[in-house]
């Protein structure tokens, strides 16, 4: 059930002051906040709204009653079939375009731009077009670095702060190739007229196939880079992405400001965070947390209520300006949690203030800095040590943290090739002699029957000895008999007399 919370109730109201203040406690404690703004948040900027009574729809009613039927039409996708509201529609723009570039922010962006540096902002959707977030610093999805010069761009969650659902007109795209341009003052003053500029891109390809004799390709018209009704909007699968992701992160707070909740994809947006920060009341067994009970809150400040289909879903509707409601969240804010405004500041040689205290997530860094430092400083000394100083402690329980050097295993339980000292010839062979060295690979499997082996000083002289006893053995007749060895490098013959 929806608690309505009225800013310009009498101060003898202690429920609503207390209800206030438990909205602002949680707001001053929540750390994944996640913002939907609409056009009422801008309304103190000078920009009327679309659907009240003194709204962009009325004043586009009252301007051109024979052209557009209804506000809604002039943006609805449809109008481009039809020249005549299309080029009311490029008039209105332009107009709208000089009155946004007039205007400042309000309390309301700038509170925004508070939660984003305290470090409580989980993301911000707005449906506005007006780019005052980033007027005031934060990073928007139409933003210029992350538009695009030819074709579709490519939204990156981590940079974009600010997601705009509906677009942003102080930027132009292509009909054709989506070229993603600046609003400059000359694409303006041809929009006020009526007309749409050409695309320059599509424009330089066109002449470059004509100078070689080819067909010329057709050339597209630039358009506000608005999402109208009925269309798709040209980042739509990248904020798809963006919404999962903070939803996956578990927010823990949803503020609604400034909306009616009547677009369709708006309605979506809003359930799956509410369903989401609803959830984090309850903790993992499915029981409710009683030591958090600031948390889960979604909270929907506006001039009009909403309506019965949300009673489920938004737990507080805060009556009023938001501007106002804002200062006062702040104010509270100030009040309950002091610490977390202190700034330090030291005086230097020059007479300058600077700030001494450092944030949270700088001194965390700065930790996590100098701790790779240390461990590394060590790793290095322990490496210089002399071979006495070093630790002779057994190797570590883990594979991977054994020392690479030498053989692991010992020599009782690895096998016998692995075994260390047994096949490194170095270690086996030092301090013997020359014919000591070659009975290591004497084959003595046959000799059981000899009388007696000696080693031939080497291979050409057993082949020639060989070759003289043969060579006797067929003079004299001699029955001869020989021996098997096995096919190595070194061959030994043994002959035997018979009487």
């Amino acid at each position: 059930m929806t608690v309505r919370l009225d800013l310009n109730a009498p101060i003898a109201e202690s429920s609503t002051r207390r209800a206030l203040l438990d909205v602002s406690l949680a707001v001053a404690k929540c750390k994944k906040i996640v913002l939907v703004t609409g056009a009422g948040i801008s309304c103190s900027c000078g920009i009327p709204d679309f659907r009240s009574s003194d709204g962009l729809y009325a004043l586009v009613k009252q301007q051109h009653p024979d052209v557009v039927l209804k506000g809604r039409d002039l943006f609805d996708a449809s109008l481009f079939r039809d020249k005549t509201s299309t080029a009311v529609f490029y008039t209105f723009i332009s107009q709208l375009k000089h009155r946004i570039d007039s205007a400042t922010p309000a309390p309301t962006h700038r509170f925004i731009k508070t939660l984003d540096t305290k470090q409580k902002l989980l993301r911000s959707y707005t449906q506005n077009i007006d780019g005052f977030e980033e007027k005031v610093g934060l990073r928007g999805s139409s933003s210029q670095e992350n538009a695009s010069v030819k074709g579709k761009s490519r939204l990156r969650a981590a940079e974009v702060r600010n997601v705009q659902l509906h677009g942003d007109i102080h930027r132009v795209r292509c009909t054709i190739c989506s070229l993603n341009l600046p609003c400059t003052e000359g694409f303006l003053r041809m929009f006020n007229e009526g007309t749409a500029p050409e695309c320059p891109e599509c424009k330089l390809r066109s002449e470059a196939r004509l100078a070689r004799s080819a067909r010329p390709l057709k050339v597209g018209n630039l358009r506000p880079a608005i999402v109208l009704y009925d269309e798709v909007h040209p980042l739509g699968d990248d904020i798809g992405l963006i919404q999962t992701q903070d939803i996956t992160r578990k927010p823990d707070m949803l503020i609604i400001m400034g909306t009616s909740l009547k677009v369709h994809g708006l309605k979506k947006l809003v359930k799956d965070f509410a369903k989401a920060v609803h959830a984090s009341k309850t903790s993992t067994t499915g029981t409710p947390r009683s030591a958090k009970s600031w948390q889960g809150k979604v909270v929907f400040v506006n001039k009009t209520p909403p309506g019965s289909e949300w009673d489920d879903v938004i737990d507080y509707h805060v009556s009023g300006e938001t501007d106002s409601w804002v200062e006062k969240v702040l104010e509270d804010w100030k009040k309950m949690r002091p610490s977390d405004w202190e700034v330090q500041q030291t005086l230097d040689g020059d007479g300058v203030f600077k700030v001494a205290k450092e944030s949270a997530s700088a001194v965390t860094q700065k930790k996590r800095k100098s701790f790779v430092e240390n461990t590394r400083r060590e790793d290095e000394t322990a490496c210089s040590l002399p071979s006495p100083f070093k630790p002779t402690s057994s190797a570590p329980s883990s594979p991977v943290k054994r020392r690479q050097s030498g053989c692991h295993y010992s020599d009782v339980e690895s096998s016998p090739r692995k075994r260390r000292g047994v096949y490194k010839g170095a270690s086996c062979s030092e301090g013997l002699e020359m014919g000591e060295r070659r009975l290591l690979f004497l084959d003595t499997t046959n000799s059981a029957n000899s009388k007696a082996v000696e080693p031939q000083p080497s291979r050409t002289s057993g082949r020639r000895s060989r070759i003289r006893t043969l060579s006797k053995e067929r003079s004299g007749k001699t029955p001869r008999t020989r021996s098997v060895t096995r096919p190595s490098g070194e061959v030994w013959v043994e002959i035997k007399k018979t009487t």
